[in-house]
Formats: structure tokens, C-alpha cells, sequence
């Protein structure tokens, strides 16, 4: 036998042959052993982990929740100091404590000593207490009823089957829980350390398989405890192994009854394997494995040539992604280079004005009159503020992108706001702005400071396109909860494609080869963030009827 095989290589065929008789029983038995230990172990890390990881889940939420009100609490502390008596002060917490379901008390106490009358609180399961320093010494008190928490706490492990508890973490009372069980939060509890490590996850508890997690976080202070139960034991370790079992032993079975099926369709098969290799080693990504199947073709070779297909499929369609995405880099690097010329352009213009008037006044060898020297200083200061102006616009996009911009809301009265920001409008061409607002004393909901920068914004760039001798007119009505400003000029109806491109950045109604104006092309895109940083709205017209129009949504105040 061994003379045999000596003199010739086995073929394929035989191969098979022998391998699967002498190789596989053993080797699949060991193999399903280490496999079982291995899945074992990985499963039981997998549950440390998962439990771990809930804790984190249900401590994020918990910190959202908590920044939330703080930031609610904030802002309530910020509008306390517009009032000037406590019955005004109480009837604004009032009006909150009504309106949002969540708060059960809002109230100010002068000192500690009045914090007393709250205690009987922290007794209880559904409620917690946040207290907030006033800048007068006094202190905000806010007592939440839980119940909303529980039911978005855990929403997002609400199809895990642990059981997670949510502690009071100066009483230990019981403040919110998912798929709670008497028993389940009493073990719970027994095994729980008296010290207890803090913002951190610590596995504890005595069973290998059953891990229990805590975490003792301080702000707020409450303690997450995750217990997996014996149904996620079972499902995790008990079924995955009997899974690997029952997998080898069909696998093996299966090896022997197909072996002699597939052997006489296997050369052909692994010949159609290589051609596709070579065909993709060559760049063909578009070619396909087509094996020779019929009911005596094994599975795997069957499975090889799709995934082998499916591989090929998404090498194709990288090969495609990658030739769209240097497309889209060349489009960025062009548009880069646009930006750059555009911002240079125009930061170049107001500089050569300041740097030409500077050293007119630095020259000793004429005598400049003092009307001179005020008219340059005057084009020095105009210039310098442009320049502001456009560096200011550069250093807010960031925030606008980021979602990051803050605003001070406040209730301020409409005809001030427009005739402030008038004043601080570049008319240098006199065009006429007709303000149908003066006597218009609806107070709006805005930052004072913003909103001025959005009209003054808006009504330059209405100047800045008006047709010669044609008047900028500003109106306003009210609709439900908003005052609808509008700002028309006289231009060129714009198209409707071109109207929706005008809040992108360094986007002008003039292109490149027909521009006529100066600007960065950011005032609208800026115009559009601050709007809706003040939750309120911006949207543009062009037709015959009104030229180019801006119509503001602004939040107004009722009473």
C-alpha cells in the first residue's frame, strides 16, 4: 500500500477520499471541544461586556435627562432676574410647573434652612429633588416626578431580557427598573457592596455565569445595578453550545454522505475558481464564478462561489465608489480654491484701503487739512469694520455647522429693533429703505444682538441688489405664533434652482463671470443659522409681484 502511494500522486479524488475518512472524526471531535470552551469563554466575556455596557447606556441616559433639566433650570434662572418681585417670580415657576408635565414643584427658598420642607421627597420612589444657586444668594428648588424618566430610561435596552435597577444614590430606594422581579432585586441587593466605587462599572456577585454589574455614579447620584438572569445565561452559553455540538455532528455526517457526490464535479468546479481569480488578478472585476451545479454539488463549493461572487460584487462597487469619490475630492479641491479666492478678493479690497489712507496720514512731506485727515480716518474706521464684519461672519460658521451657537432669548419690541439696526446699515448708494414697522410694537422672541445682525444683513444685501432708484421696503403681519417680516427689493427674477442654492456658503446671486458686488457670499447661509438658532425660519421669493423678497419667521410674544 505504501509501495502504492509511492509511486504516484493521489488525485483529488482520492484525496478526498482518504482525508475524510482518516482526518475528520478526530480532529472534528477535538475542534468541537476547543470550540465549545473557546465560545463558552468568549460568550461569558460577551455577557460581562453587555452588562457592562448597559450600565453605560442607562448612565447616559440618566445624564441626558439630568443636563437636560439642568439646562432647563439654567435657563429659568436666567429669565428669574427680569423680575422684580417674588409674586412675579412665582407666577412665571408657576406657569412652567403647569405647563411641563415633569416638574411636580418649582419654587425659591431664601436660604438652606427653608430646603427642610422638601426632605419628605427623597422618602419617596417617584421623586427627585435639584436644587439651583440664584445670583442673590437665594436657591432654586425643582422637584421631578420620575415618571417620564421611566419611561425613556430605557428605551433603548427595552428588548434585552436583564433586569436593571436604578437606586437613589444617597437613600437606595428603588427609582425606576426593566423587567423587574421581587426576587431578582433582592439578591440584587444582598450582593451589592456596602462601598460602593464611584462613575465607574464594577462586576460583582458570586456566580461565574451570572454576571452583576453596578455603577455608582456621583452627579447625579444614583446607582445602575445590571443583573442578567438565568434566561440570558441560557440563551447566550446553554444554546450556542448545543448549536456547536449539533453543527459537528451534522457537519461530519454530511462530509461523509456527499463526498462521493461531489467528487466527480469538483475539478470542474475549482477550474472555474481559478479562471475567475486570474481574471480579477487582472483587473477584470466584472467576472463571475458559473459552477456546474446540480443536486450532487456540495454546499461549500456552492457557498465558496457566492461569497466568492458577493466579494467580487463589492470590489466592483468600491472600484466605482472610489472612482465617485476622487471625482467628488477633484469637485472639493475646486471648490477649496474657489473659496479661497473669493475670501482673499474681498479681505484684499477693504486692506490695500486701510493700508493706502494709513500711510497718506504717516507722510511728512505734505501738510494734510484736518477735513482730510477725518475723511480718511473715516474710510480707515469703515473699512476696519467691513473687515470685522467679514471675519466675524468666517468665525461663526463653525458654530452655525456645529449646532453650537448660543443665544439669549428675550421678549424686545420690533420697531426698536429695526430702527437700531438701520443705523448700523452701509447705505453708500442713498437707496431709499421704507420701514412700514416704526409704530409696530409686537415684541418678538429673539437674541437682540443677532437679530440685529440679521436684518442689518438682510437689508444690506437688499441695497447692495436693488435695482437704481428703486426703494427697500420692510413690512410685517402676524400669523398664529410668529410675526412675518418681509424685505423686498426691486431685481431680476431669480430661478427657482438658483433660489435654493443661495443659503450654501460662498453662494451670490451674481456667479464669478458676472458678479458686479462685493461680498463673501455667506449672508444668507449665516442669515438662515441664526434664525434657526432663535427658532424661527427664513425663506426666499423671486417673482414679478415683489422682485426679491425675504420673508422672517420670528417667534412673537402674546398679551
Amino acid at each position: 500500500m505504501v509501495q502504492f502511494f509511492s509511486k504516484r500522486r493521489l488525485k483529488i479524488a482520492e484525496q478526498i477520499i482518504v482525508v475524510s475518512f482518516v482526518a475528520v472524526l478526530i480532529p472534528m471531535s477535538v475542534s468541537g471541544i476547543v470550540i465549545n470552551n473557546i465560545n463558552q469563554q468568549s460568550n461569558r466575556s460577551q455577557l460581562r461586556s453587555a452588562a457592562v455596557l448597559i450600565a453605560k447606556i442607562v448612565s447616559e441616559e440618566i445624564d441626558v435627562f439630568y443636563k437636560s433639566i439642568n439646562n432647563e433650570l439654567y435657563q429659568i434662572t436666567e429669565t428669574l432676574e427680569y423680575y422684580n418681585n417674588k409674586e412675579q417670580e412665582q407666577e412665571f415657576l408657576d406657569k412652567i410647573a403647569n405647563g411641563m408635565q415633569f416638574y411636580e414643584e418649582l419654587e425659591i427658598c431664601d436660604n438652606e434652612h427653608e430646603l427642610s420642607k422638601f426632605n419628605h421627597y427623597n422618602t419617596k420612589n417617584n421623586y427627585v429633588v435639584i436644587k439651583k444657586p440664584l445670583k442673590n444668594g437665594r436657591i432654586l428648588v425643582a422637584v421631578l416626578n420620575t415618571d417620564d424618566l421611566k419611561e425613556n430610561l430605557f428605551n433603548t435596552v427595552a428588548e434585552d431580557k436583564r433586569q436593571i435597577y436604578v437606586l437613589n444614590g444617597e437613600t437606595r430606594s428603588l427609582l425606576a427598573s426593566s423587567n423587574y422581579t421581587e426576587s431578582g432585586f433582592k439578591d440584587s441587593m444582598e450582593q451589592l457592596p456596602q462601598k460602593l466605587t464611584d462613575n465607574k462599572p464594577v462586576i460583582f456577585g458570586d456566580t461565574k455565569n451570572l454576571p452583576l454589574v453596578y455603577l455608582n455614579k456621583t452627579t447625579p447620584k444614583a446607582v445602575i445595578i445590571v443583573n442578567t438572569t438565568e434566561a440570558v445565561k441560557k440563551k447566550a452559553i446553554d444554546h450556542n453550545r448545543d448549536k456547536i455540538v449539533l453543527s459537528i455532528i451534522i457537519a461530519m455526517l454530511t462530509i461523509f454522505f456527499v463526498v462521493g457526490l461531489y467528487t466527480s464535479y469538483l475539478y470542474i468546479n475549482i477550474r472555474q475558481l481559478f479562471k475567475a481569480i486570474i481574471a480579477i488578478s487582472k483587473g477584470n472585476y466584472e467576472r463571475r464564478i458559473r459552477l456546474l451545479t446540480n443536486i450532487f454539488t456540495p454546499f461549500e463549493l456552492v457557498f465558496l462561489g457566492t461569497e466568492f461572487n458577493k466579494m467580487v460584487n463589492q470590489i466592483h462597487k468600491s472600484y466605482i465608489q472610489l472612482k465617485k469619490k476622487n471625482k467628488e475630492l477633484k469637485q472639493l479641491n475646486e471648490f477649496r480654491s474657489n473659496m479661497i479666492d473669493t475670501v482673499s478678493h474681498e479681505f484684499r479690497t477693504p486692506l490695500t484701503s486701510i493700508q493706502g489712507y494709513t500711510s497718506r496720514l504717516l507722510r511728512q512731506d505734505i501738510q494734510i487739512d484736518e477735513e482730510t485727515k477725518q475723511k480718511s480716518l473715516m474710510i480707515i474706521k469703515r473699512q476696519s469694520e467691513r473687515l470685522k464684519r467679514m471675519i466675524e461672519d468666517l468665525l461663526v460658521i463653525p458654530d452655525i455647522e456645529g449646532a453650537r451657537l448660543n443665544v439669549n432669548l428675550t421678549d424686545i419690541p420690533i420697531n426698536t429693533v429695526l430702527e437700531n439696526s438701520l443705523l448700523l446699515v452701509k447705505n453708500d448708494t442713498g437707496k431709499e429703505i421704507i420701514n412700514n414697522l416704526q409704530d409696530c410694537d409686537t415684541k418678538i422672541i429673539a437674541d437682540i444682538d443677532r437679530i440685529e445682525q440679521v436684518f442689518v444683513n438682510l437689508v444690506e444685501n437688499a441695497i447692495k441688489y436693488a435695482k437704481e432708484n428703486t426703494p427697500i421696503i420692510i413690512e410685517g403681519e402676524k400669523e398664529g405664533e410668529n410675526l412675518i417680516i418681509s424685505i423686498k427689493n426691486e431685481y431680476d427674477i431669480i430661478p427657482r434652482e438658483k433660489l435654493k442654492t443661495l443659503f450654501d456658503k460662498f453662494t451670490r446671486v451674481d456667479d464669478s463671470t458676472t458678479r458686479t458686488t462685493r461680498g463673501t457670499g455667506l449672508g444668507l447661509f449665516i442669515v438662515k443659522g441664526l434664525m434657526e438658532a432663535m427658532n424661527g425660519d427664513i425663506r426666499l421669493y423671486s417673482n414679478e409681484e415683489c422682485g426679491f423678497e425675504a420673508k422672517l419667521y420670528i417667534p412673537i410674544i402674546y398679551g
